[in-house]
């Protein structure tokens, strides 16, 4: 997701987090479900990160879901 210059723009104004604690924080459960809430909430940003990562969309929808529950 960093490596798109706006959507990484936008994340880090949404949730006030900079590069380096974003960097630091990935291994919490709180940061991934707030990344893939983000992913999941423009379809664009979703699909996007999805092929850069060889996954399904649908993939980062369910890992969304079970963060959440």
């Amino acid at each position: 997701m960093l490596g798109d210059v706006p959507r990484s723009e936008r994340f880090l104004g949404l949730t006030g987090l900079t590069p380096d604690s974003l960097r630091a924080s990935l291994g919490e459960p709180a940061t991934l479900a707030a990344v893939l809430e983000f992913l999941c909430a423009h379809e664009p940003d979703l699909v996007a990160a999805a092929e850069a990562m060889g996954r399904d969309p649908a993939e980062l929808v369910r890992a969304r879901g079970a963060l959440a529950s």
